[in-house]
């Protein structure tokens, strides 16, 4: 005993065999820190099960829907005897965008964490991010435009070209240097969603393949490039930082070599293929042409506006899940959420085979569901707030029960996001004029990218409840523009693609 200055035993004998009180509450108080790590413990595991349960469950029911789907692929592709020179095609396109989308999400869970690791503060981080997609809103349009005058193939080797560049720029710590990663980084992102699209759709009419084929080719492409690649490429990269020891620059360098292979493929099989517009016909003049397509036909519009509104969301719901899910720094483990939203994706995008295989379903006309759907998931947070939960302000502890519900919400986002993609590809094949394809598609980014700019620059002064009130906001006028396309595309009949 410190008190005493004794042994057990004499401490025993000098109290007559009782011990004395500041002794029994210090095995007390021992007594409840062990109960209160075991019920800590305890609560982990539960935790941990929980996401882990929600994981497998997803998973499992992306499988059974997968295995359905390649089912009733075969069974649609012997109906409508789809060639051995298109099955070559299509694997070969499903290739190369897997690599181009293993290049961009191999760098996406690290590019915070190496400025910070540089020592850069959180404003001039914001910075860095304000460049990129200022880049992407300014430059990322030229070069759209410059895709359609000089080929889509050319500009999928300028996009593995500015990436690489980007990624080589990560290992310098010079703000200058990093700042010009992220306008090379910006231009890239541009051409990774506008340039093989616009290649793959020209592909296969130039080709004569069935138009119904194409929407195969969609979904596929965003079940395996944004679900099946982003997970495997995240736990790459966290594999490399973490397990290697190789430091937050490894992934970049990973992303180059996967983009290198990428180009190499690109530049090996792939033919060219341009719009309409003379090569010797001015930016002003492309520029002119894509106006004209957007305003003078409000089908082209109404995508346009609809495609803005649900990337808004999208593109602001990246910043807001974290604090969402974790208010009070309750402790989530992110990787694992990332994968599971991921999964939830990829739900989406196999049920959009689905959905785009019915003929007497058209996008036009459950896209509307799939807006209000997505609004109502991001309205939970705004919702819950209504009710009495208990709070939970311990930092470090596990996500409150309030979290959870959220958690839901967002996996439901996550899986319209995966029937999004795909769906707006088949209506954007239909409606935008092949000739500016590349140009009204990045002209469809430009307000995307000003409001993702705008949010960044003025994030901390907006607080959670009102940035999701905003999203909803978006989504709602999304699924209203949608019905009037629905209502315009049926009173007009169907309509042919203009390739």
């Amino acid at each position: 005993c410190s008190r005493c200055a004794s042994s057990k035993d004499a401490h025993e004998t000098r109290h007559g065999g009782i011990l004395c009180g500041h002794v029994r509450r210090a095995r007390g108080c021992v007594r409840l820190a062990r109960g209160a790590q075991a019920a800590k413990t305890h609560t982990k595991r539960d935790m941990e099960g929980f996401y882990v349960g929600t994981f497998a469950a997803l998973a499992v029911a992306c499988v059974l829907l997968e295995v359905r789907k390649q089912q009733r692929q075969g069974a649609s592709d012997a109906q409508h005897k789809v060639t051995p020179a298109f099955m070559a095609f299509r694997n070969n396109y499903l290739v190369v965008y897997s690599l181009m989308m293993a290049g961009d999400w191999l760098q996406g869970p690290y590019v915070y964490a190496l400025y910070k690791h540089y020592g850069y503060s959180t404003g001039d981080i914001g910075k860095l991010f304000i460049a990129g997609f200022g880049s992407s809103m300014i430059f990322g349009t030229i070069v759209g435009s410059l895709a359609d005058r000089y080929g889509r193939k050319l500009a999928g080797l300028t996009y593995v070209a500015t990436y690489i560049a980007s990624c080589i720029t990560k290992h310098w710590s010079d703000y200058g240097v990093l700042m010009l990663g992220r306008f090379f980084g910006g231009i890239a992102t541009s051409l990774l969603f506008t340039a093989f699209e616009s290649w793959l759709v020209s592909e296969h009419f130039s080709r004569n393949y069935d138009p119904e084929w194409l929407n195969g080719t969609f979904s596929k492409a965003i079940f395996i490039g944004n679900g099946v690649v982003s997970i495997v490429a995240g736990l790459l990269a966290n594999y490399l930082v973490t397990d290697m020891d190789f430091g937050p620059v490894a992934p970049f360098d990973a992303a180059a070599t996967f983009l290198a292979v990428g180009g190499i493929i690109i530049a090996t099989t792939w033919t060219e293929n341009k719009g309409a517009v003379s090569e010797n016909a001015s930016l002003q003049a492309s520029f002119g042409a894509a106006k004209n397509a957007i305003f003078n036909d409000k089908k082209v519009l109404y995508l346009g506006a609809m495609q803005s509104l649900f990337e808004a969301a999208m593109y602001s719901f990246v910043f807001l899940w974290t604090p969402a899910l974790s208010p009070n720094d309750e402790d989530i483990p992110h990787g694992m959420i990332f994968a599971t939203m991921m999964v939830a994706c990829m739900i989406g995008s196999s049920m959009t085979a689905r959905l785009l295989g019915n003929k007497d379903l058209r996008p036009e006309k459950y896209m509307q569901y799939v807006f209000v759907a997505a609004a109502g998931s991001l309205s939970l947070p705004i919702l819950l707030k209504m009710f009495p939960f208990s709070p939970n302000y311990a930092k470090g502890m596990p996500i409150t029960f309030e979290g959870k519900l959220t958690l839901f919400g967002f996996l439901v986002f996550e899986a319209m996001v995966g029937i999004f993609w795909p769906s707006m590809m088949k209506m954007r094949a239909t409606y935008v004029p092949e000739e500016v394809r590349s140009t009204v598609m990045n002209c469809f980014r430009i307000p995307l990218n000003l409001f993702v700019c705008i949010i960044l620059y003025n994030v901390a002064l907006f607080p959670l409840s009102f940035m999701f009130a905003m999203c909803v906001l978006f989504l709602i006028t999304a699924a209203y523009l949608q019905r009037k396309l629905e209502i315009l595309t049926s009173a007009r009949g169907a309509t042919v693609p203009q390739h």
